[in-house]
């Protein structure tokens, strides 16, 4: 069995190492972290019993896979932390915003490079991420969707560049359901309803609404339709509606969407 390690052993890193484990793409013995705090580093050895290491050249010199996992503003740092011991046949992978598989071929060289966006779903197995794969990594994408499957669902997309749209729709995504949610509780407590039942009311009307839009995709229904189902004529929904409608709730999504792709777009380009 191929071995992979991270570099950085934070958030999505754990979602990563949970998700490779648990489905079995790896077993604990091949799994290899670092990361600057020792206290990181020995929880993940216990809770997961993977190896860990305090020297990056070492572990990047040990594995076939290379996850690039730290902060995007560290990165650099990082890449030249490891480019005197990363192999010529190593799949690098980086989950780092803004991080172009360009700047990443600058200073490691001529490698397969991929580029991954994901998202915070990973923790539950619920992730939709999207990767780009540089030329060289092309015979490597199916691997890269092994390891990215183990978290929820993956798309590839052959231009790097639609990793900023990614980033506005998916990559940023839960947070603005995050948001709609503590809104719709809020307005329920304001209506009269006990928190804690606007907070259960609000996330498991939520829940539903995300599972009965994925099944009702798979039998080639869309959002939009199933909203006027529940929208009838002069009812509750179309009351609300049209306060959406008024207040231009369309454009308003349209240009938050576009604004977080813009910066992205920023980001990568430094």
């Amino acid at each position: 069995m191929e071995t992979i390690g991270f570099i950085g052993g934070g958030n999505m890193a754990e979602a990563l190492i949970n998700g490779v484990l648990k489905a079995g793409v790896y077993r604990p013995g091949k799994v290899y972290a670092s990361d600057i705090r020792p206290e990181r580093l020995e929880y993940l050895r216990e809770h997961y019993g993977v190896r860990t290491a305090d020297d990056n050249v070492l572990l990047a010199s040990k594995v076939d896979v290379l996850v690039l996992s730290v902060k995007p503003q560290n990165m650099r740092t990082a890449l030249e932390s490891i480019k005197s011991g990363i192999g010529e046949d190593t799949l690098v992978i980086s989950i780092a915003a803004g991080i172009t598989t360009s700047l990443i071929a600058s200073i490691l060289g001529d490698l397969a490079i991929v580029r991954v966006m994901p998202n915070m779903p990973a923790w539950v197995d619920e992730a939709a991420s999207a990767l780009y794969a540089n030329a060289k990594a092309r015979t490597k994408v199916e691997k890269a969707r092994l390891i990215l499957l183990s978290v929820g669902e993956v798309i590839v997309v052959e231009d790097e560049s639609l990793l900023d749209p990614v980033t506005a729709v998916s990559g940023s995504g839960p947070a603005y359901f995050f948001l709609l949610m503590q809104e719709m509780i809020k307005a329920g407590v304001d209506l009269g309803l006990p928190e804690d039942d606007a907070q259960h009311l609000v996330l498991q009307t939520a829940k539903g609404a995300a599972l009965l839009a994925e099944k009702a995709a798979g039998e080639g229904t869309s959002p939009a339709q199933l909203s006027a189902r529940v929208a009838t004529p002069n009812g509750t929904t179309e009351a609300a509606f049209n306060v959406f409608h008024a207040h231009r709730f369309g454009d308003m999504v349209s240009q938050a969407l576009r604004r977080a792709s813009d910066r992205s777009r920023e980001l990568s380009a430094g």
